[in-house]
């Protein structure tokens, strides 16, 4: 059988994924989440491992079937590709070094705030007022490690992405979640607009754990501090 070929960065962004060990094998709510989906499909995962910014070319090249590396659903996004339905919905946080004084999006007046560019993390810091915002571009193979070394070697003063990755952070020496503003993001998986035979199959499959409630059990093995967002039937 065909393998289903996902596209994603390798990087430590629990829980939503950790580093492979072996450049092959994964671990992570998506992870697990994408192997229920091949499950149903009755193919074998495999991961090719890409960085950010190549993720949806790679897709449109069909040099995968499909990206799965917490792609928020964008009006940008939908013109370079179609989406499934939403496997998982998180908030927006903003991570700080401790004692930076930010309890909320005033605070960050002439600041530098990262966030990769194009996303809706991007978006978000661009409503702050008066922050000044730096884009890293995703074409490392790691850009959400990169800004956390950014933030903390002071190149910049804040880091906004999706609350479920900052958990981890929060109660770690170098940094603190400053606050969360709730976006309610829709993350789906990505595939090419020439390919609607594969965006129908996995979102088929989707639909089906989410239904049967196999979906819901990753998520709570994983992120059991916040709410399943997506229902059941």
């Amino acid at each position: 059988m065909t393998p289903l070929r996902l596209a994603c960065i390798d990087a430590e962004a629990p829980p939503l994924f950790l580093r492979s060990p072996d450049g092959v094998t994964r671990r992570g709510y998506e992870p697990d989440a994408a192997a229920l989906v091949a499950e149903v499909l009755g193919r074998p995962l495999e991961w090719v491992f890409t960085p950010w910014a190549e993720m949806i070319p790679a897709a449109r090249a069909h040099r995968v079937d499909a990206v799965w590396c917490g792609q928020g659903i964008t009006a940008r996004r939908l013109a370079q590709a179609d989406f499934t339905r939403p496997y998982a919905i998180f908030n927006e946080s903003v991570l700080v070094r401790p004692g930076a004084g930010v309890a909320g999006p005033r605070d960050l007046r002439g600041r530098r705030v990262a966030a990769i560019a194009g996303s809706t993390n991007m978006a978000l810091a661009e409503t702050f007022p008066g922050a000044v915002t730096v884009p890293f571009g995703g074409d490392t193979d790691d850009v959400f490690g990169d800004m956390l070394a950014a933030l903390r070697r002071g190149e910049v003063d804040a880091v906004v992405d999706d609350d479920v990755v900052f958990a981890p952070l929060d109660d770690g020496p170098d940094f603190e979640v400053a606050f969360t503003v709730p976006t309610g993001n829709r993350w789906g998986v990505a595939v090419a607009k020439d390919r609607p035979d594969i965006l129908a199959a996995i979102d088929g499959a989707l639909a089906t754990v989410i239904a049967d409630g196999r979906l819901e059990k990753a998520w709570r093995a994983w992120m059991p501090g916040l709410d399943y967002p997506l229902g059941g039937g």
